[in-house]
């Protein structure tokens, strides 16, 4: 069902990783790689997949899992950047980049406490029946 809450917060973190998409064409962190537009599309296609599997709640948490270590990949690889990032408190590009996936990581285990709530919900009618 989609009409569940964590579906709302599911998808705010692939609007999130989609910000991080849009904003993060300029991070170069391993040269000429684009590894956070990469990354975020994966995060994206995840997130999509992880979003219409609410019939298999197992294979939800698990795809929010894959999620939340690439999210706290990401935000070790941007920190890194912005660390080597020439420019003082001026430098205009500096500092948006990591808050989108802290938001996802947020939003995903958020996501998973309502699903295990769930699950749990759906046993304990199992035992009654």
């Amino acid at each position: 069902m989609l009409q569940r809450i964590q579906t709302i917060w599911i998808l705010l973190s692939v609007l999130a990783a989609a910000f991080l998409y849009i904003t993060g064409q300029d991070v170069e962190v391993l040269g000429e790689t684009p590894m956070i537009s990469i990354s975020s599309i994966v995060l994206v296609l995840v997130g999509a997949f992880s979003l219409f599997s609410f019939k298999n709640r197992k294979r939800q948490i698990m795809l929010n899992n894959i999620s939340i270590i690439i999210n706290a990949l990401l935000i070790g690889m941007l920190v890194y950047w912005l660390q080597n990032l020439s420019g003082g408190i001026d430098f205009p590009e500096k500092g948006i980049e990591p808050v989108f996936p802290s938001i996802a990581v947020i939003c995903l285990f958020i996501a998973n406490i309502f699903i295990k709530r769930d699950e749990r919900l759906v046993k304990s009618v199992d035992r009654l029946r």
